[in-house]
């Protein structure tokens, strides 16, 4: 039996998609240049990493009050930094993102504490 036209171009289509980088949430893969940026865009847990991130640090910064945006905008400054000192070196870059997360939604459980809205 043949299989019709349109399953063999959409498998063609899905086979010649899947070898494109991913693309991240906070910077465009297209315009990557830094090694620890390139390193993101061709590896799904780092790029998976980096959308949780970017997610957690969008939705956070405007409910902070203007002295604490200001800090947290520092320390993304700070922690971009120390990702970009890791490099290509993917141990490194997953552990930047671990911390980095893991003081974003401590961010978030303290603004819980200080309820009720």
């Amino acid at each position: 039996m043949e299989r019709p036209s349109y399953l063999v171009a959409l498998s063609l289509l899905i086979i010649g998609c899947s070898w494109y980088p991913a693309s991240a949430a906070s910077f465009d893969c297209a315009k990557a240049e830094t090694a620890d940026e390139k390193a993101i865009c061709t590896d799904r847990k780092l790029n998976d990493d980096d959308v949780e991130m970017s997610v957690l640090y969008v939705q956070l910064k405007p409910l902070l009050g203007m002295g604490a945006r200001g800090d947290m905008e520092d320390q993304q400054v700070a922690w971009l930094k120390r990702r970009a000192a890791c490099g290509a070196d993917h141990a490194c870059l997953s552990k930047a993102y671990a911390d980095r997360v893991q003081q974003l939604r401590g961010g978030f459980e303290a603004l819980a504490k200080r309820g009720p809205f």
